[in-house]
């Protein structure tokens, strides 16, 4: 019995393992396939070279990103039928086929448009180029609604039935299925967070070159746009954060309550704890930093609402308290910062300073990857807290197991570190090499130069393909 709990816990570890090596790169590609669709979209209506040099300058970036995401995504999959066979064979009447749909509709956009949008800039038409710019952001949307879809009925599952065999199986309707209660929530949330983590990572390059020149045009516009992404975005994250954590509230409450650490009940209104160190074993958090009514409010939106307690459920339903407990703050806490450097950066516009100030800059720099961290924190705050159950209150993580022995899940958890550390490693490596390049610090584009993204080398650029159509660049 001990063994087979350790085989379940490696091969909880090693799932978590390879989707935070995943995770990051589509929440990178859902934002920046978007950016550079907005990037195009602007050089074709004002003409102005400096929108066609940031497309350049970060299609390549995405392709690399987009590969790897791609990559790293094969792999689960797999894991659903080595360690996760018992889950594929209850789940897999409802898992299986949206996943499917995420292959057919989102996958197969994004990989017959990218490649026009990769390798067409010299073959096609600006308006087509852009149509295909257009579709792989689209696809990225797609790929995430599904992929969502699926998690959100794993955490709220609704519209299914249980076959004699003891599957889960469609009831009435796939509508009930795909729009399960916390899905729109999910989709709204975790998007809105791609977007910011592109928009961050963007900003923390702007910044980084202008540190070592402020004049670089290129740089001055990438950092603008991202601070205005900062200021207009993350107060609709927080917005859509506060809903969706009341709608968790209401259909996987002990998750909310071991984010909030509230082991007791509150019948006149619980404190909202900022800091303190969860203990399952006594029930309660030591050295804590509160305040009272908060947690009530912010969860009720009434400062006297009473709120239950981890201790009215069962042991066996808690997830690992202090895992949820600092995810959850690690989460919250870059989504302040991030609208404080937002605000800061407002500031700094409306004093004409937006590119002059240093400290700024730096503290842009610092919060590059802060986007990254964040959705790594919310992913562990969702995932570990809808433990013991891969679907929630339904089937038990211990039950979705395959019946592997413990030393030959370790075995492949190993080999995935050593691999993924490796590969993954060196393009990360190689992403932040393209980064450290300077955009072109000129207002027009220059004729001629090639994309050079992962090889791609077209025989021509943007200006010199698109040029043969009578239009006219590098004005502004």
């Amino acid at each position: 019995m001990l063994e087979q709990l350790d085989a379940v816990f490696l091969a909880r570890v090693q799932f978590a393992f390879t989707v935070s090596f995943h995770f990051v790169f589509p929440a990178f590609s859902i934002g920046l396939a978007s950016y550079l669709m907005v990037l195009e979209g602007l050089w074709l209506k004002t003409g102005r070279g400096i929108y066609a040099n940031l497309y350049r300058y970060w299609l390549k970036i995405f392709a690399v990103g987009f590969g790897m995401g791609v990559v790293s995504g094969v792999v689960l999959s797999y894991q659903f039928g080595t360690n996760w066979s018992a889950f594929s064979t209850k789940a897999g009447p409802i898992v299986g086929p949206l996943m499917g749909y995420e292959v057919i509709t989102a996958f197969f956009l994004e990989a017959g448009f990218l490649g026009v949008m990769l390798f067409g800039i010299s073959k096609v038409g600006k308006r087509l180029h852009f149509f295909a710019t257009c579709m792989v952001a689209l696809g990225t949307f797609v790929s995430a609604f599904w992929i969502l879809s699926v998690n959100s009925w794993m955490q709220t599952p609704a519209g299914h039935e249980i076959n004699a065999q003891g599957q889960f199986i469609v009831g009435s309707s796939w509508w009930d299925v795909i729009f399960n209660p916390s899905f729109p929530y999910r989709l709204v949330h975790t998007v809105t967070a791609a977007y910011l983590t592109t928009a961050f990572a963007v900003g923390g390059v702007g910044a980084w070159h202008l540190l070592r020149d402020r004049n670089n045009v290129g740089a001055r516009k990438m950092f603008s746009m991202a601070m205005w992404m900062a200021v207009i975005v993350t107060p609709v994250q927080i917005i859509a954060g506060d809903l969706h954590g009341l709608n968790t509230l209401e259909h996987q409450p002990v998750k909310v309550l071991a984010m909030e650490g509230d082991y007791d009940p509150s019948p006149d209104g619980a404190e909202l704890i900022l800091f303190g160190l969860p203990d399952d074993e006594a029930a309660k958090v030591h050295y804590k930093v509160a305040i009272p009514k908060l947690g009530s409010l912010v969860l009720k939106h009434d400062p006297n609402a009473p709120l239950p307690g981890l201790t009215d459920y069962p042991r066996e339903e808690w997830p690992p308290v202090a895992v949820v407990f600092w995810s959850f703050r690690i989460m919250v806490a870059i989504g302040f910062a991030m609208l404080a450097l937002g605000v800061w950066s407002l500031i700094a516009r409306r004093r004409q300073r937006l590119f002059e100030s240093r400290p700024l800059h730096r503290a842009a720099v610092l919060m590059g990857p802060a986007g990254f961290v964040a959705v790594i924190a919310g992913w562990i705050t969702t995932e570990v807290g809808r433990q013991p159950y891969t679907v929630y209150g339904l089937l038990r993580t211990a039950e979705s197991a395959s019946p592997l022995d413990a030393p030959a899940v370790a075995t492949s958890l190993i080999a995935f570190i050593v691999v993924y550390s490796a590969v993954f490693g060196m393009g990360v490596y190689y992403l932040l090499r393209m980064m450290a390049q300077p955009p072109h610090r000129g207002e027009t584009e220059p004729p001629n130069v090639p994309l050079h993204a992962a090889g791609i080398t077209p025989a021509s650029s943007i200006e010199a393909a698109w040029s043969k159509e009578g239009d006219t660049h590098g004005k502004h």
